[in-house]
């Protein structure tokens, strides 16, 4: 594992946050203590592989995301609730969209439809990109140090380990997403 990790880590750290973020953010930074990764060069590649991700939704919604929904009924009914939720929460979900978990590919998608110009999505992508790279970092950096992880670790108890990040992401996830809905329903 270690010898994959020299080969391929920040490379598959970054295509790991462009399709999961939390759960290779975690796995990669709870390593850094040990000298695998490099804490600014996790932070940097983790919020790359998220900003790429991003700004692909928000392009998609911003060129076709109307025409697309027009064309089907039953998805434009699913995404109403959060494009009103949006426009009436339009600072704080720009503010903390990386950290709602289950609408990471929906939130872009809504602001790409909105009014935001890019250089706006921009400023809010990068601010909110590197806080969530580096709290969630961070938080995989203590979790590896206190329970002592090792790459190794890693290779014997490879899924139980992926399962355990995966469960603590959808864990805060749901707690987050739960409270998001029920503020979208208040509206």
């Amino acid at each position: 594992m270690e010898n994959f990790l020299d080969q391929y880590g920040y490379l598959a750290l970054m295509v790991g946050t462009f399709f999961e973020g939390e759960t290779a953010i975690l796995m990669a930074s709870s390593l850094i203590y040990r000298g695998l990764f490099d804490f600014p060069l996790t932070i940097l590649f983790a919020f790359s592989g998220s900003f790429i991700s991003d700004w692909i939704y928000y392009l998609i919604g911003r060129l076709n995301g109307k025409y697309f929904l027009a064309k089907r009924p039953k998805l434009e009914a699913k995404v109403k609730p959060v494009t009103l939720f949006f426009h009436k929460h339009k600072l704080q979900i720009l503010f903390s969209y990386r950290f709602l978990y289950g609408f990471r590919v929906i939130i872009p998608l809504v602001v790409g439809m909105s009014c935001i110009r890019p250089g706006a999505y921009l400023f809010y992508s990068i601010l909110t990109g590197l806080l969530w790279a580096t709290l969630v970092s961070t938080t995989g950096y203590w979790v590896g140090r206190l329970l002592n992880l090792q790459a190794k670790a890693f290779e014997d108890n490879f899924l139980f380990i992926v399962l355990g990040f995966a469960l603590f992401g959808l864990v805060v996830g749901y707690i987050v997403r739960t409270f998001a809905l029920k503020r979208m329903k208040a509206d």
